[in-house]
């Protein structure tokens, strides 16, 4: 009877963790939802492969606490419907334990409810939106400030330094636009100035001539972006193309060094708000150009501020995991992260922190500006 109660207690570890969603004995399986097929592929690609360079690197090491990592990736093409499609598979037949890094805010929104209606975690997603950590809830924690929040902080800057009067914004007609609008508008009521024009599209547009002519004849002298990638090098084409050479500001989901590549020229002067540099082989310390060169090796390309930014996401999962010790659950994976701070890091990565008040891991923006066809940071960190 001792030796049956002894094996009992030995065994309960390994029962309770056989209860737990996406947690067995030997392994974790994690989500993650990306756009691999439409208009952000070029985002999420690096997004998924930088989950998995980070994870198979902890595997390497033995994983955590004796478990491998195994990630598992669908495609919702940036289509909030195929999105949903794409969590029901992961909550219900991968049964993962976490999801992380999911891309694009109208795809986070739409299938957010069922990661955490089902207790799995929804961490780190790649859609700057405030729905990623407000309210407060156990199980949702972003590390990424808000678009709203990048653009309180950036545009001031701008505004102040250049002496622009007249702020105009072209946004996406969804709920990521909306942030972006509202980051705008709270920047310019703390200027004391009004709103020069507006202006909207819908996700996938290509023409952007009424728009642009809309804010030129409004008079603006300052166009905040409500873009993401080449919607971003379409709106500065058309308004190059008119004539119209003024200055634009564009939020972190149109920061990537694929916009100066594809947009050439008319990209110039553009400003940013990167949540991490793009990582320039040139400009890199030697951690940074080894890792470069390993992603190089691993995956044919080369990584961009989306590799860095997925790559720091995963590497907070592995910590917050290893911290939760062997008998990891939701609970003691939220309780591990709470009391979790990750310093800046040799990719460029701010601090990120978190509490059991605030699961936002860092407010920091920064600006930079395209500079002879690639970005160049002109602000440090504005926390």
């Amino acid at each position: 009877m001792k030796f049956l109660a002894k094996l009992c207690i030995a065994l309960l570890p390994l029962t309770a963790a056989a209860q737990i969603q996406g947690v067995s004995k030997d392994e974790i399986v994690v989500g993650t939802i990306q756009d691999l097929s439409g208009p952000l592929a070029a985002l999420g690609t690096h997004f998924r492969n930088s989950l998995q360079m980070r994870f198979d690197e902890a595997n390497a090491e033995g994983g955590i606490h004796g478990r491998k990592i195994r990630l598992v990736a669908e495609d919702s093409g940036y289509d909030p419907k195929k999105g949903v499609l794409a969590a029901q598979k992961l909550v219900q037949r991968d049964k993962v334990f976490a999801a992380v890094s999911n891309l694009g805010s109208p795809v986070m929104l739409a299938t957010m409810p069922l990661f955490l209606e089902r207790k799995v975690l929804h961490l780190f997603p790649a859609a700057a939106h405030p729905a990623a950590y407000e309210p407060l809830h156990k199980y949702k924690f972003q590390n990424l400030p808000s678009y709203a929040t990048q653009i309180e902080k950036a545009a001031p800057e701008l505004v102040r330094k250049n002496g622009y009067k007249k702020v105009g914004i072209l946004y996406q007609d969804d709920d990521f636009g909306q942030d972006v609008l509202a980051g705008t508008e709270a920047a310019l009521k703390a200027l004391k100035l009004p709103m020069c024009g507006k202006a909207t599209y819908k996700r996938g547009a290509t023409d952007f001539s009424s728009q642009v002519a809309t804010l030129k004849g409004s008079g603006c002298d300052f166009v905040v972006l409500g873009t993401v990638l080449r919607e971003t090098v379409g709106a500065l084409a058309e308004a190059r193309k008119s004539g119209w050479d003024v200055p634009m500001l564009v939020q972190a989901a149109g920061y990537s060094a694929q916009v100066p590549a594809l947009g050439g020229k008319v990209t110039e002067g553009l400003y940013g708000t990167p949540l991490t540099p793009h990582p320039y082989p040139d400009e890199a310390n030697k951690k940074l150009m080894a890792w470069i060169a390993s992603y190089k090796q691993k995956f044919n390309a080369d990584p961009n501020a989306y590799t860095a930014i997925g790559y720091a996401q995963a590497d907070l999962f592995v910590m917050a995991a290893q911290k939760a010790g062997p008998n990891l659950t939701p609970d003691s994976f939220a309780a591990a992260l709470e009391s979790l701070t990750r310093e800046p890091d040799f990719l460029g990565s701010p601090r990120f922190k978190f509490s059991n008040t605030d699961h936002l891991g860092s407010r920091a923006t920064r600006l930079a500006q395209v500079r002879n066809g690639r970005w160049e940071n002109i602000t440090d960190y504005m926390e």
